[in-house]
């Protein structure tokens, strides 16, 4: 019997990246998965069929657009009926834009925090009823090194991070005497779709090659000159999940090689 065996997980963002990460994570331990996010429906259902195939589990894949509190709702509630239950909720989805201050479009803002912010929010929103009633529930958030410290150019995504520490800090609070923790994650470069997008924007607001972005500007932050990888981002989640941590809760865990302790 795995750890996670008859609970549910839903993870935001789970198509690619961290986020499938998480999911298989999860089905490894026994838990059926709400897996969400964009893609070419033919990769999503590949993964969303390997999933079960790899861990004899149930998935199924919730097309909730970040951007609509309602379709979030929505989505938690898919995964109720369909499985009983949301006892993991994994904030993750996540986008990007690198440009100065002056130049950042304003769209590009309200863009990113909705989805890498508020999103999370109406998740967690949606969820606690659920939790509060089966008296048991984990909440992850992903955040990022830049919950922590900044970077420039990267305005909106380092407000919406520091924004999630405090929402996990402050939810943490509110579900503390329910048996439900609220953690995030603080990895720092984990070489995803996502990572690898934004190497063009930095080689150009910076005017550097590939090369040169990669180890002077990502990985000069991370004193292990390591990426991060997203099953040990994963492996950490699904420790959160177990009995052993059930005394953590708000806490922001760095998974960074070391970028924040400079």
């Amino acid at each position: 019997m795995g750890t996670l065996t008859g609970k549910t997980a839903v993870v935001t963002g789970s198509t690619s990246g961290i986020g499938l990460a998480y999911a298989r994570a999860f089905a490894s331990a026994g838990a059926n998965v709400v897996i969400n996010g964009m893609g070419e429906p033919a990769d999503i259902e590949r993964e969303r069929a390997k999933i079960e195939s790899d861990f004899s589990v149930k998935a199924v894949h919730s097309p909730a657009d970040m951007l609509k509190p309602a379709e979030i709702a929505e989505m938690i509630a898919f995964g109720e009926k369909t499985f009983g239950s949301v006892d993991v909720l994994v904030n993750n989805a996540g986008i990007q834009f690198v440009a100065p201050i002056e130049d950042f479009p304003i769209e590009k803002w309200d863009a990113i925090i909705a989805i890498n912010l508020s999103s999370a929010f109406h998740g967690i929103r949606a969820v606690i009823p659920g939790m509060k009633k089966r008296g048991w529930g984990r909440i992850i958030n992903t955040a990022s090194a830049h919950s922590l410290v900044a970077s420039p150019f990267k305005s909106a995504y380092v407000a919406a991070k520091h924004g999630i520490a405090g929402l996990t800090k402050t939810a943490a609070l509110e579900l503390a005497t329910f048996k439900i923790t609220v953690n995030c994650i603080s990895p720092g470069y984990v070489w995803t779709p996502l990572v690898e997008k934004q190497i063009p924007d930095t080689m150009k607001a910076r005017g550097l090659t590939k090369e040169q972005v990669i180890n002077d500007v990502l990985l000069q932050a991370q004193p292990t000159k390591q990426f991060v990888t997203a099953e040990q981002v994963a492996a950490l989640a699904l420790y959160l999940c177990g009995d052993d941590a059930s005394q953590i809760t708000g806490a922001n865990l760095s998974m960074d090689g070391g970028w924040t302790a400079a």
